[in-house]
């Protein structure tokens, strides 16, 4: 049987953002570790302080950045029938990565 969740530690430097995406196989948590991200969840946007989660349902539109001055480290949970990085369309990207 496939592995159906996936977990990560993920850091985001001062001004950086991630890619806005979406994921057709599974649902993601973000809990803030360290650092204040500003977080985008379809139409909402809102701070996520250390201890503080969020929930991403799947094919909802997401993205977090990082606008403070030190690292935002963030645990992602991923929870879904498939947790590969081929899942992922990015609709807009800094670093210029391609939808998988």
């Amino acid at each position: 049987m496939p592995l159906r969740y996936k977990i990560k530690r993920i850091e985001v430097k001062p001004g950086k953002r991630l890619s806005l995406q979406k994921h057709f196989h599974r649902n993601e948590h973000w809990t803030v570790v360290s650092g204040t991200a500003t977080v985008t969840v379809g139409d909402t946007t809102k701070p996520i302080r250390p201890n503080e989660s969020t929930y991403i349902k799947m094919g909802e539109v997401h993205r977090l950045e990082n606008e403070g001055k030190i690292p935002v480290v963030m645990i992602e949970v991923q929870v879904g029938e498939y947790t590969g990085e081929d899942d992922i369309v990015r609709l807009e990207d800094d670093f210029k990565r391609g939808s998988n």
